[in-house]
């Protein structure tokens, strides 16, 4: 009896072991750079593709180029809102974000701070007239004035049949001219098209 109960304990015991083991997650590291789709949705890759391709559209558009030719100097830009019309409840602060990334470390534009930022830094600007040193003191109304908003939004447009489906993705940018409020330049990407298969469950 005692032989039977061991036994049965140490299947048991087995059984726990093989179904602790089972649902360890086994992860591999890739390198960032990687295009991985775990799902149909919108991801980190989908982000970094059209953000690279729009800000490289409109920092090589000849509209900037002429800009500069006039000016004298390279534009400021500050990057606004990209708004989610899409099916899907995407983070649209990340393009936000990455295209700052992008203008920045691009060297053919100057950026300044969004809205809410901006607000902080004036803030403490202010505080630092009445408690900061009379030399480090940051000055009132020297901000760099930016020319351009750039702002955008994500659109998607799903075909389905049967257990099929298509996805795309329609990203959209303009620039509008924040004296004269006139579009400046506007481009779109229409890279991102994924076709989901789903296998029929059999009865």
């Amino acid at each position: 009896m005692k032989k039977i109960v061991k036994a049965a304990a140490l299947v048991i015991a087995g059984g726990m072991l093989f179904v602790s083991c089972a649902s360890t997650p086994k992860t591999n590291r890739v390198a960032a750079d990687t295009i991985t789709d775990l799902t149909e949705f919108w991801n980190d890759n989908d982000v970094d593709i059209v953000c690279k391709d729009l800000i490289g559209k409109f920092l090589d558009s000849p509209r900037i180029a002429q800009f500069q030719v006039q000016k004298k100097r390279l534009p400021v830009i500050r990057v606004g809102t990209f708004k989610n019309a899409s099916s899907e409840p995407i983070d649209t602060t990340i393009i936000s974000k990455r295209m700052q990334v992008q203008i920045v470390n691009s060297g053919k534009a100057k950026f300044v701070a969004d809205s809410s930022l901006s607000e902080a830094l004036r803030s403490e600007a202010a505080d630092q007239q009445s408690w900061a040193k009379e030399k480090t003191t940051a000055a009132i109304a020297a901000e760099t004035g930016a020319d351009f908003l750039l702002t955008g939004a994500v659109t998607t447009i799903i075909q389905t049949q049967g257990s099929d489906q298509i996805r795309f993705y329609d990203v959209t940018a303009e620039a509008t001219d924040i004296t004269t409020h006139e579009i400046f330049w506007t481009d779109e990407n229409k890279s991102i098209k994924k076709i989901v298969s789903r296998k029929k469950i059999k009865f």
